[in-house]
């Protein structure tokens, strides 16, 4: 049996025609509307405040809807849903934005992971809408597959700037079952400590991790376990589930992914041209042979505690590593890729500067090299 969407409580929000209900949120419904005056259809995002708040809660919360509502209207990037209007009818206020026909990130994520090509294409594309918003001082805090649209064009759309931010409830008081966005959330999040621009790194790092291991990074029964892990473990490299993913894709992850914000990518655009390389080597080894590492989980679980006292070694006065720095297994493997028995690996000197620049990171800590990639 179908379920039938539930009638709107109102015709009009301001001059926008209601037509019907999109969806729900905890904090939101989106109903599909009409603008007749510029005679094109909308979605409008109304703020659903539970009745259990208080004045003063409804307030804040009133607040930073238009605060954050006002800092994405701001935004003009292909990989930003647009705002078209904020407004308030009586006791509603809503938000007027583009009406996007596609599919949610969340509905391609399957078992075994995307292509390897498209996952990290769409996460280039994520880290590239993120530095504009990172740079207008606006932080997203919910990067989830559900907040990423896939339009028909081949470009992925981020939606809900700021929403996380706006739940009152502490996510730590929180029991049972995981509800889906802490998997995502950075140790900063987690541990109730200040969040910046870094923490939608991690997350990005987190959820391209899970687009193409086919398995989420930390994957846990119950939510205490969950953050427990996001704060204090490390997760197997991504080769692990799925050999064919090369040890440069996972370097990235692995440094988006550091505990420590400071080791982590500073800017999402450096992240999003490391995406770039990463996605250009994959097209082009669609038409050349590869060479998968023998056991990448062994390798992987050798080399880190070795190399990451290393690394701590040499990293620069004021940015330390986390005790698993995870970077460096998978730098071991560039340095030292399986070879077919008597045969050499052949390497390419375009490679050179991808490995000098690989080998610098791990040995002087992330965000400390200036060699460009390529």
């Amino acid at each position: 049996m179908t379920a039938v969407a539930p009638h709107p409580p109102f015709t009009h929000l301001g001059r926008y025609r209601v037509l019907r209900e999109l969806g729900r949120g905890a904090m939101g419904v989106v109903y599909l509307a009409e603008d007749d005056s510029l005679q094109r259809q909308v979605a409008i995002k109304t703020l659903l405040v539970p009745e259990e708040e208080t004045s003063a809660e409804r307030r804040n919360l009133e607040a930073r809807f238009i605060q954050e509502a006002k800092a994405a209207g701001g935004l003009n990037h292909p990989g930003i849903i647009t705002i078209h209007d904020l407004g308030r009818e009586g006791d509603w206020l809503y938000i007027a934005m583009e009406l996007l026909e596609g599919t949610e990130l969340k509905d391609r994520m399957v078992v075994g992971g995307l292509p390897l090509v498209e996952a990290v294409d769409i996460a280039a594309q994520v880290a590239a809408a993120l530095s504009v918003a990172h740079a207008r001082g606006v932080v997203h805090r919910d990067i989830k597959p559900g907040n990423i649209i896939l339009v028909a064009d081949g470009h992925a759309k981020l939606m809900d700037f700021g929403i996380a931010r706006m739940k009152s409830s502490d996510v730590r008081t929180q029991s049972g079952t995981m509800m889906g966005s802490p998997r995502y959330m950075s140790p900063e999040q987690v541990g109730g400590h200040p969040v910046d621009h870094r923490s939608d790194i991690f997350s990005l790092g987190s959820l391209l991790y899970e687009m193409v291991s086919g398995h989420p990074a930390f994957e846990f029964g119950n939510l205490g376990e969950l953050l427990n892990a996001i704060m204090r473990s490390t997760p197997p490299a991504p080769s692990t589930w799925r050999p064919e993913i090369p040890p440069q894709l996972e370097v990235v992850i692995a440094r988006a992914m550091e505990k420590n914000a400071a080791a982590r990518y500073q800017d999402a655009a450096g992240m999003a041209r490391d995406l770039a390389q990463c996605r250009a080597m994959l097209a082009r080894s669609r038409t050349s042979p590869s060479v998968t590492p023998s056991s990448p989980a062994d390798a992987f679980a050798a080399t880190v505690i070795g190399d990451a006292t290393l690394a701590q070694d040499r990293a620069p006065e004021g940015l330390p590593l986390s005790p698993l720095f995870n970077s460096t297994a998978a730098v071991q493997r560039l340095l030292r890729p399986a070879q077919e028995e008597g045969e050499a690996a052949p390497r390419p000197q375009r490679q050179l500067g991808w490995l000098a620049w690989l080998f610098a990171y791990v040995l002087a800590g992330a965000g400390a090299v200036a060699i460009a990639l390529g």
